[in-house]
């Protein structure tokens, strides 16, 4: 067995494009290699900001020999057909075997093909490869034909120490790599991949993304605690600035404390966003005047040039921040409502300030339903929500909608359950993020998201497959999450047609294909919590339930149901009986949903079970109707002994056709009952 480690050498790869690239490398060169009969032990793929990298390891140095056997002509048969299948086979006559079938004597040919060594074989897999990584935007340079994210220098190639014999539009593979591009620029020898990462960490190259971020982290950490501050958390920044360097090097700056009187996500927004800066804060939890920044090189003065540097381009971002938060505050949110019209919301839907009116329209329908809500608040808090839209703080810094709201409401005096509406009103943005519980952002967050979610639907912008746009999928889980965390008994289809009436073509929604789209991704969202799919599909019933609390509790009782003895052989009874229905419905072109004739039911076994029925029936309903589904549940396991007697004593298909009619409608009764629970058709296994 034998290692192969391929590496591309290029200009700067943007660091959000790194870790897919490797990955798709890893997979397509793994691919082309199972294509082609190799099997392996293990397939490795790195990146940093000048190259992709992939380590092949347990690779057999030669493909397997083949055998295949045709089967050709009857034996006998004219000369020319037995000449034409093996010129098809590559074989002489002597070469075919005559084997004696059921079908008669037939000639075979077995056909072996030797299999090439790996070095012959990995040069045409090894272009696909590199021709197939897809890039979000790739380009051209120079005269060359290649499409790339960037421009290749170099390609390193090898097999079992060897260089392969790779061509790939303008450059020919290697056994040479290239170190830091500042500090060890010059050409490297490679061995193998041992050999390869260790030379790279001699040229000031760490070649595991995740090794440098361990580094950054560890710095960061240690030059933070030096002066008693906490290094703020932000994976995505220590993602993207990995992704940035080959040698790591942290350093510490410092913030004039003046732009402290901004707030500190503008800040720490300024700072990440723009110069890939990492926050630190205090012992009392608030952003602190240092910043950490990560450099790639090791200066000769410890870094002192390139610390005062990037202090001096903070400084100027700084200076805009505090600028805009000036200048923002001049004037009040309210007065910034009217500036909305010139945003468009979307060509079919109108402007964000028609949103808001849509919005301020929802609320009043939707406050009845939250407990402890305030019309009015939510109504103020719907006309101030989009508002911040239009300040220079929110323009330059997008991340920070909402809550650059939030604090100029509370600067303009605004009641504090508005200001945290504002705020809160697009949470929760995924599974992972916090969702609001005041009532006012609660209101406001709904309105919002239902508002987007049937406009979207009634101009026909839905998600199809893996394209979502407009983010409707994250919508309707924001929705699900704010009903069920909130316990809001909100009918989503009522609600649905309120707002698909306001938007600028009503006519064209379907508010019960809105509803199917929430119940997929319901069923989505509790498969994430390990909830069964089938519980929630069957306590969906035939469709049109909209209360999502109600439909939980359904599920909830229906899985404690079939979880007892009682409720899981119940379930086998019921699908025996509706398996019979079906059967003899179908066969007799018929349905035996009609009441039970008491008069004929002679068996002690059908008689005490259509007694039983007749006394579940009412508790079941009744249960049901005050959403006592776990009431309802007791109830119905009840049945189970009554019913399991029926079918070992009473012979359904009775040659008596009035009794054969009159036992399939007691079967009927069995289904309609156990359906009120919920449709049982639904669970699987």
């Amino acid at each position: 067995m034998a290692e192969l480690v391929l590496e591309l050498f290029s200009e700067e790869i943007p660091a959000r494009m790194q870790n897919k690239a490797a990955d798709d490398l890893v997979r397509l060169v793994s691919a082309g290699l199972k294509n082609a009969g190799f099997e392996f032990d293990a397939a490795r793929g790195f990146a940093t900001a000048r190259r992709l990298a992939v380590v092949i390891d347990g690779l057999p140095t030669a493909q397997l020999d083949t055998f295949e056997e045709r089967r050709g002509p009857r034996v006998g048969a004219p000369d020319k057909a037995v000449e034409g299948f093996l010129k098809s086979a590559g074989l002489s006559r002597d070469e075919l075997e005559e084997r004696e079938t059921e079908k008669g004597s037939f000639y075979y040919a077995v056909i072996e093909s030797k299999g090439r060594p790996t070095i012959d074989v990995l040069p045409g897999l090894l272009d696909a490869a590199i021709s197939a990584v897809p890039w979000p935007k790739p380009m051209k340079w120079g005269a060359y034909s290649a499409r790339w994210v960037r421009p290749l220098h170099n390609i390193l190639c090898l097999f079992d120490g060897n260089t392969v014999p790779l061509n790939w539009e303008h450059l020919t593979a290697n056994d040479q790599t290239f170190g830091h591009r500042f500090m060890a620029p010059e050409a490297i020898t490679i061995k193998d991949f041992a050999d390869y990462q260790a030379r790279l960490k001699n040229a000031y190259v760490v070649l595991d993304a995740s090794e440098r971020a361990k580094i950054i982290t560890a710095d960061a950490t240690r030059l933070a605690e030096d002066e008693g501050l906490t290094l703020i958390d932000d994976p995505a920044l220590l993602t993207e600035v990995a992704g940035l360097v080959e040698w790591p090097e942290s350093l510490i700056g410092s913030i004039d404390t003046s732009f402290l009187e901004v707030p500190q996500e503008a800040l720490i927004s300024a700072m990440r966003s723009h110069q890939k800066y990492f926050s630190l804060s205090g012992s009392d939890g608030k952003m602190a005047p240092r910043f950490i920044v990560v450099a790639n090189l090791r200066a000769e003065d410890g870094g002192k040039l390139i610390t005062a540097g990037n202090e001096r381009v903070l400084s100027a971002r700084l200076s805009d921040a505090k600028f805009f938060w000036d200048q923002d505050r001049k004037v009040t949110l309210e007065s910034r409502v009217p500036d909305l019209e010139k945003i468009i919301f979307h060509a079919k839907l109108g402007t964000v300030r028609e949103k808001v009116e849509r919005i301020i329209k929802l609320t009043a329908e939707i406050a009845p339903y939250v407990p402890n809500s305030d019309a009015d608040m939510a109504t103020r808090a719907a006309l101030l929500a989009k508002a911040d839209l239009t300040t220079e703080m929110v323009g330059e810094f997008a991340d920070l909608q909402g809550l650059m709201g939030r604090y100029y409401a509370q600067h303009d005096g605004e009641n504090e359950a508005i200001a945290k509406a504002i705020q809160e009103h697009y949470s929760p943005l995924g599974p992972n993020d916090t969702c609001p519980s005041e009532p006012t952002s609660v209101i406001v967050a709904l309105a919002d998201k239902i508002d987007t979610l049937t406009g979207f639907y009634a101009i026909g912008e839905k998600p199809t497959g893996s394209k979502d746009p407009y983010a409707l999928r994250r919508a309707a889980l924001g929705v699900i999450r704010l009903v069920l965390e909130n316990n809001l008994r909100l009918p989503l289809l009522e609600i649905f047609e309120k707002a698909g009436a306001l938007q600028s073509v009503p006519e064209t929604l379907d508010a019960n294909e809105l509803l199917d789209f929430f119940a997929d991704r319901l069923k989505v969202h509790l498969k994430e919590q390990n909830v069964r799919h089938d519980y929630i599909s069957a306590a969906f019933g035939e469709g049109g339930e909209d209360d999502l609390v109600r439909l939980m509790a359904r599920g909830a009782a229906l899985s404690d149901f079939l979880g007892s003895d009682d409720g899981a052989n119940l379930l086998i009874a019921y699908r025996r009986a509706a398996n019979i229905l079906r059967i003899e419905e179908k066969k007799d072109g018929v349905n035996y949903d009609q009441p039970v004739d008491e008069s004929l039911l002679e068996d002690g076994a059908e008689k005490a079970l259509h007694g039983r029925i007749h006394d579940v029936s009412n508790l079941v309903s009744g249960a049901i109707s005050h959403d006592e589904f776990e009431a309802a549940g007791t109830a119905a396991a009840t049945l189970r002994k009554p019913v399991d007697a029926f079918f070992d004593k009473v012979t359904v298909n009775a040659d008596d056709s009035a009794l054969r009619v009159n036992r399939l409608r007691l079967l009927s009764t069995i289904r309609n009952l156990l359906d009120q629970l919920a449709n049982l058709s639904k669970i699987e296994g």
